[in-house]
């Protein structure tokens, strides 16, 4: 850091306002705000948002009030506050901790250890990845691009034409107005006027199996808008995974003659324990929860792992260009402001730090276990190995998935499937090895070291997304690395706090009863899915055949996508990673995003041959901005008022039940606001 902050600066870089005290310190607000919010959200409903664009909006009204401010301290913000609520998605792992009986509560100094020591990892690991994945790498990285525009069109500008001021001035109108209607829209949904989501379950014919299967969307601004970023390709791909999973996997899996002939053969069959008669939502819900998902975890994992073999020159090429970057600082030769990383020797010397620190927090847990006390050394070391090897392959895997698809959509869950996975099957090594019966302590150690694996992977995540904004608006990179580190410190230490406060007022599955009774228990999908992984291989009763037909499943896409792109010269590709998210994630989020990159296309083809194409394709991406910030920071506000209050609905205008009326309203007002919207926009960029 030394180094790259003492390269001389020409005179138009002198007095640059960028990694400033008043920065860090709104972006540490923000960020324990977001991640706040992003863990209840997160435990309540199985996803979180990313909150780089409503930091962002907040900072620039915020600094505005300074009249020195600049646009790249609200990146700074920006940054802090994203990576800091990004981390709230280690709630997918730490709640199994208590889901096992391991702990009774969330102890404070070891989970913000594993947040911060996980985190800065993550931030390191992905350094010498932004040259490969950043720069060279081509990738659309939807939610960098959209926060960058936010802060173009709403910073302070030093040389703004006459056009470009009309154009900002319009397109902050567009965010703002694109803000209102999501937040307006999810208070609505949050009062019961309309339905959040809408869908159909229903029992097949005999002629086509006599299974069961659904269709639905949620009616969600922030979706539609990532959508509209991720554009139609991914959006296509999406659409395939999905159709693989509820046309054909969950039809053929609740049909009568598959599960006869599954029975018939002694091959498990969930439909099977289910009541004869149940509801084609309890069939099929059922069977996509408890064993397609498991197929789409084997899906992203042969997707994942052929990814990084894509990426192995690229990777080895980012990591090539760092060390030739020191070497030209260590001769004295002055990098470009843009190109300035930390020195890769200090980032060398921060990751050893953080291995330390992992490594005694593996060698505390393994002597507080008396079944692991004999086997610290070799837990030690090849927890390791394994945080180092596997750390490294995530955060290259998740951020080209973020590069890809946006944070937001970027399935760390199923990385976590992964790790998870792979965690256990070391621990039985560990037992034979050791000669270590079972033992709770071998779950509850598989699930540490994933915790840490994890907070890598959703760091890195988010990292390579803000390193993205942060070159389209000219930041220094050694700077937004540093931010980085701040905001993983500032979301770790929130972290336990909220987590034992829902805890006390909720419960988990399998843990400690709530203090309220008959408190609903948080349904934490991810947490409750990746114990069960560690308990089913560690206990050996894991579906295997499952995840192995996805791994299958898999490969055929692989293929599938390299004739289709050879045969179309590239011009139609099926990327297997966002297949994976159409067939692991929810059926209602994967077919909205799906129609939000059908809206995008529709809208940039529609103004693609008018004389303001450039400009309307502009404030198509700031609408779609808009609407992430606006049920984000509406999403913000829910959490804390529900928490605050302890009632699940605070909102509520009418009582539960009325679902058809809700769901039909809900449908309306939606297409009717996105019509708007899109006709509105595509006015106003005419009108500059």
């Amino acid at each position: 850091m030394t180094d790259a902050a003492a390269a001389p600066q020409s005179p138009a870089q002198k007095g640059r306002l960028e990694l400033t005290l008043r920065a860090l310190v709104l972006g540490c607000l923000l960020a324990v705000i977001f991640t706040a919010a992003n863990t209840y959200l997160g435990l309540l409903v199985g996803l979180t948002f990313a909150s780089a664009i409503p930091a962002a909006v907040i900072s620039m009204a915020v600094l505005r009030a300074f009249r020195t401010s600049t646009i790249w301290e609200n990146m700074t913000v920006q940054t802090v506050a994203s990576v800091g609520g990004a981390m709230s998605s280690i709630i997918f792992v730490l709640p199994g901790l208590v889901m096992i009986g391991w702990w009774l509560e969330f102890p404070f100094w070891q989970s913000v250890a594993i947040c911060i020591l996980g985190g800065v990892l993550g931030v390191t690991f992905s350094i010498p990845l932004r040259r490969a994945l950043v720069t060279n790498g081509g990738l659309p990285y939807p939610e960098g691009v959209a926060a960058a525009e936010v802060l173009k069109v709403g910073s302070r500008g030093a040389e703004q034409t006459e056009s470009a001021v009309r154009e900002n001035k319009s397109g902050l109108w567009i965010v703002v107005a694109g803000a209102v209607v999501s937040a307006g829209y999810a208070l609505l949904v949050a009062g019961r006027v309309f339905a959040g989501e809408a869908a159909k379950f229903f029992k097949l014919p005999a002629a086509l199996g006599g299974g069961a299967t659904g269709m639905g969307f949620g009616m969600q601004f922030a979706l539609l808008g990532a959508g509209h970023l991720i554009g139609l390709t991914v959006g296509l791909a999406q659409l395939f995974g999905l159709i693989l999973a509820w046309a054909i996997a969950v039809p053929i899996l609740t049909s009568p003659d598959t599960v006869a002939w599954l029975t018939a053969h002694g091959i498990p069959s969930i439909a099977s324990t289910l009541p004869v008669g149940a509801p084609a939502e309890e069939l099929a819900a059922t069977v996509w929860s408890r064993e397609v998902r498991f197929m789409g975890a084997g899906v992203i994992g042969v997707a994942a792992i052929w990814t990084l073999v894509k990426l192995a020159g690229p990777l080895i090429g980012g990591l090539t260009s760092a060390l030739a970057a020191n070497a030209k600082r260590a001769h004295g030769e002055v990098l470009e402001r843009t190109e300035q990383d930390l020195p890769i020797k200090l980032v060398g010397a921060i990751s050893v730090a953080c291995l330390v620190g992992i490594a005694g927090l593996l060698a505390w847990f393994a002597q507080s276990a008396p079944a692991l006390a004999g086997s610290t050394p070799l837990l030690v070391i090849g927890g390791l190995v394994y945080v180092v090897l596997i750390g490294f392959a995530v955060a290259a895997i998740c951020g080209y998935m973020a590069g890809l698809i946006g944070s937001s959509n970027s399935p760390v869950s199923g990385v976590g499937i992964l790790a998870v996975v792979i965690a256990s099957l070391l621990m039985l090594g560990v037992m034979a090895i050791a000669g270590v019966p079972a033992d709770p302590s071998i779950i509850a150690f598989a699930l540490i070291v994933t915790a840490v694996v994890f907070a890598v992977a959703v760091i890195a995540n988010d990292n390579l997304q803000d390193l993205k904004t942060g070159q389209l608006v000219e930041a220094t990179p050694w700077r937004q690395q540093v931010a980085l580190i701040v905001g993983v410190g500032a979301g770790a230490i929130v972290i336990p706090l909220i987590l034992n406060l829902l805890n006390q007022a909720f419960g988990f599955e399998g843990g400690p009863p709530a203090i309220v009774e008959g408190a609903k228990t948080l349904a934490a999908p991810q947490a409750t899915l990746i114990s069960a992984l560690a308990r089913g291989v560690i206990g050996g009763d894991l579906r295997w055949d499952l995840i192995g037909l996805g791994a299958v499943i898999g490969v055929i896409i692989i293929v599938l996508d390299a004739v289709v792109s050879r045969a179309t010269n590239g011009r139609v590709k099926l990327p297997p990673l966002a297949v994976g998210i159409g067939f692991y994630l929810p059926a209602a989020v994967t077919t909205m995003l799906v129609i939000g990159a059908v809206c995008g296309w529709i809208y940039d083809k529609a103004v693609s041959s008018t004389r303001y194409a450039d400009v309307a394709r502009r404030m198509g991406v700031l609408l779609a901005s808009g609407l992430i910030v606006g049920e984000s920071l509406f999403g913000v506000f829910t959490a804390g008022v529900i928490v605050a209050t302890r009632d699940d609905a605070p909102f509520a205008m009418l009582p539960e039940g009325s679902t058809w009326p809700a769901m039909l309203a809900g449908i309306i007002g939606f297409a009717v606001a996105v019509f708007g919207l899109y006709a509105w926009t595509r006015s106003r960029a005419k009108a500059v």
